[in-house]
């Protein structure tokens, strides 16, 4: 029997049809598992139901459709007995990450990178697997065996992709963070996971202008005494880039030794072997370390490249993402498919807002990653790239970072592309991927995540943790994934680990995002649980009223917070709202009022700030996401604790100096 889609369809913005549905990756799947496992699937919520309520069917099922290349599987999925938090996944498999990464080989494109319009390269398939085998051959003979940690201080370029390659192969943990970063924000990550080779660029280009790196790189060195190399990559081409560099060498002076290497010794290792560091944003502290597995990660973004995405062999993905976010894993993975990776470094609206755009179209990107600030930001600028561009060939585009509002699913099929499909995805670091986002076998509604994936156990809990429905509540997963953190760095007993997801509901992953199923079986995201505004005891998502303050043209972007009221002895919280706006304008009385009536009448009286403030700028991470926690601490006069995560530090003076005018 073959997947349909559901037969309501009214008003939805995107609908696939029978034949596509068929033909698509989903599609093929759900058949193939039908004859596996002698089931019966007619829609997407049949398949879903079997892959929570059948692990070892789904998991195994998926691990043979996508040609898992492995040692050996084993027959066990997970160890009998063990508890979400303790679980461990396919104990007697043996495999590598990289082995399934680099499995394809040829002289078609493997990587297509565009460093801004200064820096071009592109590497095949054997191209690609003859860099790994240099470095990895390299790295054994410095001493690097599994377990060691390597660490990147790089942009999204095909050297990063190359060292995080090789160390897999031989069994390394990889873990990466963006050349923008400053020292601090650097020994704060690397300094916790002492790895023993660092690869740094010579620098970086962001919106036309070069950055050197390497008095960053000098200080970093000598602070992180665990690393005996240093590996310089060239970016900008500097002159003499390892002078003064502890352990200096440049990517040549490492590799040319090795040049008649052709073959990777793949080392087998465990399912649950660490593959990657990632850390949390650390806008509250010292980041925390976050190891994930490789069987996890591979398996997981299969899924969601293969059945989720439709990504097969010859798609051509991209995704804007830097080192320093987990959607930079998540866009390497797709060598795993078959896919050609789009990488890209720099501004997103270098070259007059249309570098990306060009770049989309020069190399036929089938898929188009970004995040809903750009597409918001597009939509401010009037940026019509379905006119400017050819857009024909891409057939989904992600969004991802922060809810996708429904006048963003607007601005996409008015602007970009009118039949792609849109696939808002929610999950993040702690996961390496999603708990819900799209799917090419259902429609697609205007400001709703289509489903929960598949393998996740996804539902809203209220405050008592009961399941609800038509209502807000906390994001869980109620039973075990492949990616869940295999543990946290320096946390041997698993305390930080148990705080971080299995505390609020004993038993129960709670995510900390605030959400809702809808009728449609979508969800709709917030913003995260700790950022929830509480006035008279009402909880509110800070993305509700984003909603409506970017219908305000006048605004480029906005943060709100609650703030304690009245301050001398609260008892009460009130709505703040900020707002940077438009370069030359002020708010005046009349703006205010227009954003307060904006959010009144489109929600509710509740939500209308008690302030709007005007500021220059909103601190965000490195990834781009508004940090409404720090603000909200720097307007209660606490101490913000680790600035060096944010991308653009100096902008919470602004809130430092307006205390006053919120309060």
């Amino acid at each position: 029997m073959s997947l349909t889609c559901p037969a309501d369809t009214r008003d939805a913005a995107w609908v696939p049809d029978a034949p596509t549905i068929t033909a698509s990756n989903i599609g093929r799947f759900s058949a193939a598992m039908e004859a596996r496992w002698d089931r019966s699937f007619t829609h997407y919520d049949d398949l879903h139901t079997w892959s929570v309520n059948h692990i070892d069917e789904f998991w195994t099922g998926l691990w043979e459709f996508c040609g898992v290349v492995a040692e050996r599987r084993g027959e066990r999925v997970v160890e009998q007995g063990a508890t979400m938090e303790s679980v461990r996944w396919f104990p007697d498999a043996r495999l590598n990450f990289a082995e399934n990464l680099l499995r394809h080989r040829g002289d078609e494109d493997a990587v297509v990178f565009w460093g801004e319009d200064r820096v071009k390269r592109r590497l095949s398939h054997d191209d690609l697997y003859a860099a790994v085998a240099r470095v990895a051959s390299a790295m054994r003979a410095r001493g690097v065996k599994a377990g060691d940690r390597i660490a990147a201080y790089m942009p999204n370029s095909p050297d990063t992709l190359i060292a995080m390659l090789a160390a897999a192969s031989i069994g390394a943990i990889f873990s990466s963070a963006s050349p923008d970063f400053g020292p601090q924000g650097i020994l704060d990550r690397f300094g916790q996971i002492e790895p023993v080779m660092l690869f740094a660029t010579d620098g970086y280009y962001y919106n036309g202008k070069s950055h050197s790196c390497l008095d960053k790189i000098r200080e970093i060195a000598e602070q992180l005494p665990s690393a005996h190399t240093v590996v310089i990559c060239p970016y900008l081409g500097l002159d003499n880039p390892t002078e003064g560099i502890r352990g200096g060498v440049t990517l040549d002076e490492l590799t040319v030794p090795h040049a008649a290497v052709r073959n990777i010794d793949f080392a087998q290792l465990p399912f649950d072997h660490p593959l990657y560091i990632v850390f949390s944003s650390g806008t509250t502290g010292v980041p925390k370390c976050i190891v994930h597995r490789a069987g996890g990660a591979l398996l997981l973004h299969l899924k969601e490249h293969q059945l989720h995405g439709n990504i097969r062999h010859g798609s051509r993905l991209f995704y804007f993402a830097t080192c320093s976010w987990v959607m930079w894993n998540w866009l390497a993975s797709g060598l795993a498919s078959g896919a050609a990776l789009m990488l890209y470094d720099g501004s997103p609206f270098a070259a007059d807002n249309h570098l990306l755009f060009d770049y989309m179209q020069a190399e036929r990107f089938t898929h188009f990653g970004t995040s809903a600030k750009f597409l918001e930001a597009c939509a401010k600028l009037n940026l019509e790239p379905g006119r400017t561009h050819d857009t024909s060939s891409v057939e989904v585009l992600y969004s991802t970072g922060s809810p996708l509002m429904a006048e963003g699913y607007d601005y996409v099929y008015r602007a970009f592309k009118q039949g792609v499909h849109v696939a808002s995805i929610s999950g993040g670091t702690d996961l390496l991927g999603a708990f819900v986002g799209g799917c090419p076998a259902i429609p697609v509604w205007r400001g709703e995540i289509q489903c929960k994936q598949l393998g996740m156990a996804v539902d809203v809990f209220d405050e008592d943790g009961k399941p609800v429905r038509g209502q807000k509540g906390e994001l869980v997963c109620t039973a075990p994934f492949p990616t869940q953190p295999l543990y946290f760095w320096n946390d041997p007993e698993g305390h930080k680990y148990h705080e971080a997801y299995f505390s609020r509901f004993e038993g129960i992953w709670c995510h900390g995002d605030f959400c809702e199923v809808t009728a449609h079986g979508g969800y709709i995201i917030y913003g995260r649980s700790d950022a929830t505004l509480n006035p008279g005891g009402v909880r509110i998502g800070t993305a509700e009223i984003y909603r409506q303050v970017d219908q305000i043209d006048e605004v480029v972007e906005s943060a709100v917070i609650g703030q304690n009221w009245p301050p001398e002895k609260p008892t009460d919280v009130r709505v703040v709202l900020f707002v940077r706006l438009r370069d030359g304008l002020a708010l005046d009385e009349n703006l205010r009022d227009r954003i307060k009536q904006q959010i009144r009448v489109s929600t509710t009286p509740r939500h209308v700030p008690a302030r709007v403030v005007q500021v220059a700028d909103i601190p965000r991470t490195k990834s781009g996401k508004i940090v409404e926690l720090a603000i909200r601490q720097v307007v209660h006069g606490e101490a913000v604790k680790n600035t060096g995560a944010l991308a653009n530090p100096e902008a919470l003076e602004h809130f430092r100096a307006r205390a006053e005018l919120a309060i």
